[in-house]
Order: structure tokens, then sequence, then C-alpha cells
């Protein structure tokens, strides 16, 4: 078993990848880089599965089992948002447009995911062959913390809650990968971890909202989120 897990930050992406006792961290340009990687299964932090009015059921009932931080889980992407509107100018233009066909706005923070999603959802219509899917990071932290979600990442408590999760799953390069391999990257902190909690959804999870059958696009990619 290979697993892969991504995690976007402004520079590109956090690549952490797990194969027995080999592990790996990899600060990558484009999620195209997968097309030259073996694996067996990758997990992405961003939208697999895009729906016209940007409302997905995997996204409200992640939301509902992180309550009471229910805002982790960001909603509202539509295909046609960056398709339409030009990146990063357009951000009124395309709220307008939203609001004229009677559907919700979009943050701020989630305009400036824009090209990370449309990349992301390029590559997977491009690759279905590759077995690629959807997770979110603090979904799989509270899957290891016993069901109980996290205190914010943004926080000393947060982030120290986090490596010890993910050194408790074996991954004992953690420290060196927060201390020495990121630097200079632009990457964060906890986007190394979220790279890392993608790779154990990609390792180890069963688990997915919705559970069973899920919705698909107009694409026919699926609308679920693993953990």
């Amino acid at each position: 078993m290979i697993a892969i897990g991504l995690d976007g930050f402004r520079h590109g992406w956090v690549a952490v990848t797990l194969e027995r006792d080999r592990h790996a961290v990899e600060f990558i340009e484009s999620v195209s880089w997968l097309a030259a990687q073996r694996f067996s299964r990758a997990a992405i932090d961003m939208p697999v599965g895009l729906s016209d009015d940007g409302l997905r059921a995997c996204d409200l009932e992640a939301r509902a089992l992180l309550r009471p931080h229910a805002s982790r889980v960001f909603t509202g992407a539509r295909r046609w948002l960056w398709q339409q509107f030009c990146y990063p100018d357009d951000y009124a233009q395309a709220n307008a447009a939203a609001s004229q066909r009677g559907q919700p706005r979009v943050s701020l923070q989630l305009w400036h995911l824009g090209p990370k999603i449309i990349e992301v959802d390029g590559f997977v219509r491009a690759h279905r062959q590759l077995d690629i899917r959807e997770t979110h990071p603090e979904l799989v932290f509270r899957r290891l913390n016993g069901g109980e979600p996290l205190p914010s990442k943004r926080t000393a408590e947060g982030l120290r809650l986090r490596c010890d999760l993910v050194r408790g799953q074996g991954i004992g390069a953690i420290d060196d990968w927060l201390t020495k391999a990121r630097l200079g990257t632009g990457a964060k902190a906890d986007d190394v971890l979220d790279a890392c909690a993608c790779a154990l959804a990609a390792r180890d999870s069963e688990a997915c909202v919705p559970q069973g059958e899920p919705l698909r696009d107009q694409y026919g990619l699926p609308m679920q989120i693993w953990y």
C-alpha cells in the first residue's frame, strides 16, 4: 500500500507519501506531480466533485461532525465561479452573478482557493483511472482523537496535539519535517500536519460522508469526503 496525502499552501502543495516504513515529504508546484508517482491511493484536502449551486451533502455532514467548529469546512465551491470570472480581480462580479442565480455568495477565503480547486478538478477528471479521494484533515484528526474535534491549529496546543496524533500513527519524521524540511518552502507547520492527515486518510480510512453510494456531479465525480 502506497498512500499519498496532498494539502495546498500558497506556493503549491505539501505531498506526504507513506509506504510501510518509508515516509517522505515533498513540496511540489502542481498536483500533476501525481501522474508520475506510483501509488495505491491519494487523498487531497480540496473539493472533488462540484455541484452547480455549491451545496453538497458531504460538506453539511462534515460540518455537523465538527460542531462547534463547523466553519472549518468551507462550502460553496462552484466551477463556474472561476471559469466565468477572472481570479483574483472579479470577486465582486462573481458574487453578483451568484446572487442573480439565487445562490449563496462565495466567501473571500474560498475565492482564494479557486485556482487550486480548478487545478484539482481538471486533474481528477483527466485521470479517472487513479484513486484520488477528497478528504478533510480536521475529520481525520477528529477520528484519531477519539471522535473529539481538536483546538484550533492556529494555537500552540492545537499544533502540539496534531503533532502527537501524527507521531502516534508512526510518522516519526514529523519533527524533522516541521523544523527542517519545510523551511524556505513557504509551507507552514499546519500545512505539513494537514498533509500527514490526508496521507493517513489515504492509507487507513474506511469512514466517509455521506456513507454508501454518493451523489455525483455533472462529470460523474463523487461528492464524498473520506477520513
